[in-house]
């Protein structure tokens, strides 16, 4: 297998929710086999990207008589892409090590599971209290985080849960500002924060150890799972998921919200709730992974608030991120795209009326069993700190949104450009140009046969002295301007093909030409025959065309 890509200088923090977009570029045969060649895309743009070739997929089935044949080929590469497609657009799946490393080799090569135990072991050395129990593999969606079961060998009775997490490209604390912040954590003891026991930070990676839910996460208890299987198998496909009650709806929810106003009240950015990082205890809800913003890990739902401008700050990072988990509480599933269009048919009989989802009537009448006021006190030097990395995490999801609105925009331009209805409209638009240029060919055919026609009908010769001829006719004038003819109708080409615009009709050619007319008799044979001319063309007219050569 080879691969292709643009090497990056130096340590890089890769967002692991930007999508993976996969498209099979040929296909070429190599003795009894055909091999694939895919182009792989991160984001949107197209610089970013790399070939993935030498590949043979399993799907579709293949078939032994004919399986070189061009057209099998041909209808077998849609169906591979059809199987892409549909693995790069579901968000579980794609965002897995397996289909990560497929069509990414270059930077998910690396044993992360291996790096996470060495860097366990490092730290039970220096503290020899904690014991790993076990490896818990794959509970989690993060590829670059890994989670132990681990015990205190003072509390053999109480089971931890220790998680290793490489920093995120949102990391834009100092390392000094990023332990003030993590030892701020462990400190605190409020009701909607699940406690973080232990915090090591290090250049490139973070320690943390907590309680332990057998419980699981609020959803774990939604989609009816065990907590300690693998996440694919507990979320991609869950088959006895179910919503939860309107009761627990409006508990949970004016809980989490007073979660979220404590962390905002005391300068902390979050921008990672979700149903799994919800653990309910004695009918309490309490954060887990608070930690996350400021490690600069990036939230799962990055992918879905990227697509809209207006969600541009931490605070509404949260709210989007509410409503979200509002919607799995009460249909048991994560919405199926974004914005939610139509909502599900089987919705609860709870919920008959729907005034009740109005948040000033759905949360004002649950009573909290922590009625004190909550805070949390941060002091004013990492407040500072949190404010300015806060700004810097909003400024790059600021410009991520920018080239997203802008990569949209030019897609749906040329998608417009490319339809059916734009290809009939520009072949009628280049028809009537086509035809306007005709009517103006056959108008300067006709203009140069009537100066054809003028010039042949002159008298060849011209007076041998300047006497004034007479002004009874125009024709009388004009025959004692004969050696300038050539002149005229060189100008009145010039009029014709390079002076005046198409727009210009014929009357303005004439006039124009009559004006020229004047200027080419009064430079070449003096101020006295342009005075014979003058009366005959009228003052009104040379200067009507004067203004209408400097008009057009």
């Amino acid at each position: 297998m080879s691969f292709l890509e643009k090497p990056v200088p130096g340590r890089l923090l890769l967002d692991d929710t930007v999508p993976l977009n996969a498209v099979i570029e040929t296909s070429q045969n190599l003795q009894s086999h055909t091999e694939y060649i895919i182009r792989v895309q991160r984001g949107v743009s197209s610089d970013n990207s790399w070939q993935v070739c030498g590949i043979t997929l399993p799907l579709p089935p293949k078939k032994l008589i004919g399986n070189m044949d061009r057209e099998f080929i041909a209808e077998r590469q849609r169906g591979l892409q059809a199987y892409l497609d549909t693995i790069t657009q579901q968000p579980l799946l794609s965002s897995s090590l397996p289909v990560k490393k497929f069509l990414d080799p270059n930077n998910y090569s690396a044993n992360y599971t291996e790096i996470a135990l060495q860097q366990v072991s490092m730290f039970f050395r220096s503290d020899p209290k904690w014991e790993v129990l076990e490896p818990l593999r794959d509970i989690g969606w993060r590829i670059r985080k890994k989670y132990f079961l681990v015990k205190n060998k003072e509390q053999l009775k109480e089971r931890y849960l220790l998680s290793w997490v490489d920093l995120g490209p949102d990391k834009f604390l100092s390392d000094k500002d990023l332990q003030s912040a993590m030892k701020l954590l462990t400190s605190l003891s409020t009701p909607y924060l699940c406690p973080l026991l232990f915090s090591s930070t290090s250049e490139s990676s973070a320690l943390l150890i907590r309680p332990f839910s057998e419980r699981g996460s609020l959803r774990d208890h939604i989609c009816k799972m065990k907590p300690r299987e693998s996440y694919l198998k507990k979320y991609c496909n869950p088959k006895k998921s179910q919503g939860l009650e309107l009761s627990h709806i409006k508990l949970y929810g004016r809980q989490i919200l007073e979660g979220l106003k404590l962390l905002h009240d005391g300068g902390i950015f979050f921008g990672h709730l979700h149903a799994s990082n919800i653990i309910v205890d004695d009918d309490v809800c309490q954060f887990v992974d608070v930690e996350n913003g400021m490690l600069g890990v990036p939230s799962v739902l990055r992918p879905a608030f990227t697509q809209f401008r207006k969600i541009n700050t931490t605070e509404s990072i949260d709210v989007f991120c509410f409503g979200h988990l509002l919607y799995e509480m009460t249909y048991g599933r994560p919405p199926d795209s974004i914005p939610v269009d139509q909502y599900p048919a089987n919705i609860m009989t709870l919920i008959a009326d729907e005034s009740q989802f109005v948040f000033c009537r759905l949360f004002s009448d649950v009573q909290l069993q922590h009625s004190e006021k909550l805070q949390i006190k941060v002091p004013s030097r990492l407040k500072e700190a949190l404010k300015t990395a806060k700004e810097s995490l909003e400024k790059r999801l600021q410009e991520e949104q920018r080239v997203i609105h802008q990569h949209r925009r030019l897609t749906r331009a040329q998608s417009h450009h490319g339809s059916e209805e734009e290809r009939k409209r520009r072949k009628i638009l280049a028809r009537k140009v086509e035809n306007k240029k005709h009517k103006h060919t056959i108008q300067r055919h006709v203009f140069l046969l009537e100066i054809d026609n003028w010039v042949s009908s002159s008298p060849p010769t011209c007076p041998s002295s300047p006497t004034p001829p007479s002004t009874t006719g125009m024709s009388g004038c004009l025959s004692t301007v004969c050696p300038h003819i050539c002149l005229l109708k060189c100008l009145s080409s010039l009029i014709c093909y390079n002076v005046c615009p198409l727009s210009v009709s014929l009357s303005s050619h004439l006039s124009l030409f009559m004006f020229l007319c004047c200027l080419s008799v009064h430079f070449c044979l003096g101020k006295y025959w342009a005075d014979c001319v003058t009366p005959l063309c009228g003052e009104s007219m040379l200067l009507s065309s004067l203004s209408m050569f400097y008009t057009d």
